[in-house]
């Protein structure tokens, strides 16, 4: 259960523990891991199923019961925020002027909406916490929600919730608290992460299957290409305006056709009804609905080459998927197409596309395990050049498959 990269998460916590006071040791620690979505980005709020894994880059969380009301908390990559300490159950308004500029946002939305959902939150405790995972693209808000319930609920007691309806209050501290529309998948990919296997979603059933790499796949890597940009919650980015474009459009035409949202386009006369009502009209909104129906088709295929692993194919959806999304969705950033334009040149690359919400953040790319070097040479050479203002912030990341959420050894 230990990762390579746990010792420097448990220095930097300690660290900073002591520097603000925290007496963390002789409690407990919880790892929760980013993830690397491989079919439907922005698939979630339209109704589509979905794909993906649990990757390595992380948010660490150390706690110990303070024996008062009261939460301290210290937020390492966060410091100029200083200490958080207040009552249980005496949080800001949603959505309020206070909450914006503050991670603390997050810690806040977790204890009103925990007590909005009826669960009996009495116990405070000291938190200190650390992250890895690049300022976009990897879902690290849906990391820290997820890290939080799950803290709160064990410093309280309360055992025995569905994984599923941590999903739902996890996505609602960013719905209904924070302001950020964002959908279920980044929530559910974490949760549900199971090492070396893929997670698949089917919002129809709400069930989760896992599934095996096939047998025959080429040795490959998934990698992170952190451009160095930070991209500001979704409340503030490309991503609300979209997801609004897609409520309207399934609105709109789901009025006029008989559908509920975008992903009940499934048939080629459905979509070229909708097409041809309004391509003239709402040309932009086609084009996102061009997109999904796009996808959806291209994710049975990508499932299929996954389970014979075909991994070969796997890269070249999720090219395609990039494509898509760069012109017909509209959500990527010139950092994030940079990184893609440069990697896609490197023989060995397999497919290469933005990741999470879109403006800024990372970009991902599947490449063959003999072409990592080159592809971070490639990068190291090029992005500085294309991109000077992020030349002292850019990285690349090969990423392991592993497991959402893990219980650590304390400090």
């Amino acid at each position: 259960m230990e990762h390579p990269s746990d010792r420097q998460a448990r220095k930097e916590i300690s660290s900073c523990a002591k520097k603000v006071g925290l007496k963390l040791a002789g409690g407990k620690m919880r790892r929760t891991s980013s993830r690397f979505c491989l079919g439907v980005e922005h698939g979630d709020y339209n109704g589509t199923e979905l794909f993906g894994v649990g990757t390595d880059r992380f948010i660490w969380m150390a706690y110990k019961p303070n024996g008062a009301d009261r939460v301290r908390a210290f937020n390492t990559n966060y410091q100029h925020d200083g200490l958080i300490d207040y009552r249980i159950g005496e949080t800001p308004a949603p959505k309020s002027p206070e909450i914006a500029n503050t991670w603390a946002r997050f810690l806040w939305g977790t204890d009103f909406i925990l007590r909005r959902e009826g669960f009996k939150l009495t116990k405070g405790f000291d938190v200190s916490h650390f992250g890895d995972i690049p300022g976009g693209g990897m879902s690290r808000s849906a990391s820290l929600c997820i890290n939080l319930i799950n803290t709160f609920f064990d410093v309280n007691g309360i055992v025995g919730v569905d994984p599923m309806r941590v999903v739902d209050m996890a996505q609602a501290i960013e719905n209904d608290y924070i302001g950020a529309p964002c959908g279920k998948l980044d929530q559910i990919m974490i949760q549900f992460a199971k090492e070396g296997h893929g997670t698949h979603y089917n919002p129809k059933t709400r069930k989760i299957s896992y599934v095996p790499l096939g047998k025959k796949a080429a040795d490959f890597r998934l990698l992170a290409l952190d451009t160095g940009t930070n991209r500001p919650g979704l409340e503030k980015s490309t991503y609300k305006i979209r997801r609004g474009e897609c409520d309207e459009f399934a609105k709109l035409a789901g009025d006029k056709f008989g559908f509920k949202c975008l992903a009940d386009v499934k048939t080629e006369k459905l979509y070229k009804k909708v097409m041809d009502a309004f391509g003239a009209s709402h040309p932009q909104l086609c084009d996102r609905l061009k997109y999904i129906f796009q996808a959806q088709k291209r994710f049975y295929q990508m499932m299929d080459a996954w389970k014979a692993g075909d991994i070969e194919t796997v890269g070249k959806i999720f090219r395609a998927d990039g494509i898509g999304l760069r012109d017909d969705y509209k959500i990527s950033g010139p950092e994030l197409e940079t990184m893609c334009d440069i990697v896609r040149t490197v023989p060995g690359v397999l497919g290469e596309r933005m990741l999470g919400g879109g403006d800024k953040g990372a970009s991902g790319a599947l490449v063959l395990a003999e072409a990592v070097d080159a592809v971070k040479a490639a990068v190291e050479a090029g992005y500085p050049r294309s991109r000077p203002d992020f030349a002292d912030k850019f990285a690349v990341h090969a990423l392991g498959v592993v497991q959402g959420v893990a219980e650590l050894p304390g400090l």
